[in-house]
């Protein structure tokens, strides 16, 4: 499985992680999931908003404009309730998963 199709199975979870832990801007996410990943998850404009007008339409987040010292306003995005539940959701799924795979794929010493 290619980087790009585990990275599509997973936008939205790694989205909703990051944002659980702070509201963010497109750019800072952009700059956060590079740095945390080591640059192994690099998004593009073309993968990121579509994904963040997702997750708002889902209601799992909810964008806010916000005014900074620049003058140019920002639009933060803040993870809801529902995001949080369905990001809890989302871990404990992930947890199984990697614990089977692993099974699977990592060998006992002989």
């Amino acid at each position: 499985m290619s980087q790009k199709e585990l990275l599509k199975g997973n936008t939205d979870t790694l989205l909703l992680s990051l944002l659980a832990q702070e509201p963010l801007y497109g750019y800072q996410i952009v700059k956060k999931i590079d740095a945390k990943s080591s640059g192994y998850f690099r998004f593009k404009e073309g993968t990121l908003y579509p994904a963040l007008h997702r997750l708002e339409q889902s209601k799992l987040l909810q964008g806010r404009w916000q005014e900074v010292d620049s003058g140019v306003p920002r639009r933060y995005y803040h993870i809801t309730a529902k995001g949080r539940t369905v990001l809890a959701q989302r871990m404990a799924e992930w947890r199984r998963f990697s614990e089977a795979v692993n099974l699977v794929m990592v060998q006992a010493p002989s």
